[in-house]
């Protein structure tokens, strides 16, 4: 099993890296800004969740070597900067405040007449898009991958059988220490979302920030230079 010693010794250098903004940062600080409180709180759950099964592999010996591919850890690099690209691109084409009050205003017409359970069902569907977005661009962070498997085994306890359990214990603790820092800045960049949306400029020109930030975000991600 995983010492206390060593938990504690990680989650404070995991605390250290973390509050550090970097690129999950910048992605849950730019879909607040373009989404909202609960856009931007869904989209840090999903991006966290993707984390999961870099600690699997990890876990599983598989890291190590999914890490040492350069074919495998371009492709992944690629495809996650192309899609927080795209996620970007598509935040400033719907920018325009006037879209989120006219859908506002049908729902509140259909609630008239939809069952309470059609209600459930398009909140679900958007919430599960949003998870799915965001999980899309945790899992396709090779960063995170190369992160866990430089960083976890240095904290664990060789004298005990169970390495696969204390690196996939040492993953949770990533997890957690992370879902709640970037809750700080979500809860933080939705606020001040709040204060621009008296404005229907100024949060026309909020939500294009928000998707200026993944676009350059995407950009940055594609133009790193991997471990190689």
């Amino acid at each position: 099993m995983l010492p206390a010693a060593n938990a504690w010794a990680f989650a404070l250098a995991a605390f250290a890296l973390i509050v550090i903004p970097g690129p999950s940062v910048l992605f849950v600080i730019g879909r607040s800004l373009s989404l909202g409180r609960r856009g931007g709180m869904l989209s840090l759950l999903g991006n966290a969740l993707g984390m999961l099964p870099a600690i699997a592999l990890v876990a599983l010996g598989v890291g190590a070597v999914v890490a040492e591919s350069a074919i495998v850890f371009a492709v992944i690099k690629y495809l996650g900067a192309a899609y927080v690209i795209y996620l970007g691109v598509q935040a400033i084409r719907h920018r325009k405040p006037k879209a989120s009050s006219e859908a506002a205003t049908t729902a509140e017409q259909l609630g008239a007449t939809l069952p309470s359970d059609t209600h459930r069902a398009a909140a679900s569907q958007s919430a599960f898009r949003l998870l799915r977005e965001g999980f899309i661009v945790g899992a396709t962070n090779p960063k995170t991958l190369v992160f866990f498997v430089a960083i976890l085994p240095q904290f664990v306890s060789r004298s005990s059988p169970a390495v696969p359990l204390q690196l996939a214990l040492l993953g949770l603790i990533f997890f957690a220490i992370a879902l709640l820092s970037d809750s700080v800045w979500a809860l933080t960049a939705s606020t001040a979302r709040q204060w621009f949306a008296r404005d229907p400029k100024r949060m026309s020109r909020m939500s294009a920030t928000g998707g200026a930030m993944m676009i350059g975000l995407g950009g940055a991600l594609a133009l790193s230079g991997n471990k190689h």
